[in-house]
């Protein structure tokens, strides 16, 4: 297995945590916890609860990714998932 393996899944953020942590929502109702990626931190980019974002996954552990991406406003690919889970 190569070490550039990821899983790639679109959601939405439930909650923003501390430290840059967030609980996502996806559209399999499953629920992981995500960090924002070192490119997002650099640059500044904001995520808020209600946000469409791109996680990627080790395929190791499927409970914890990181946020690579967060989609504009009429962008997403994501179909509206159920926030309230």
């Amino acid at each position: 297995m190569s070490t550039k393996q990821v899983i790639t899944k679109d959601g939405i953020v439930k909650e923003t945590l501390m430290g840059g942590m967030f609980r996502v929502v996806f559209l399999d109702e499953t629920v992981a916890l995500a960090s924002l990626s070192g490119k997002m931190r650099k640059f500044r980019i904001r995520i808020l609860p209600g946000d469409k974002v791109k996680v990627e996954f080790s395929p190791h552990d499927l409970a914890r990714g990181r946020v690579t991406y967060r989609y504009r406003t009429g962008e997403a690919v994501v179909e509206d998932a159920v926030v309230g889970v």
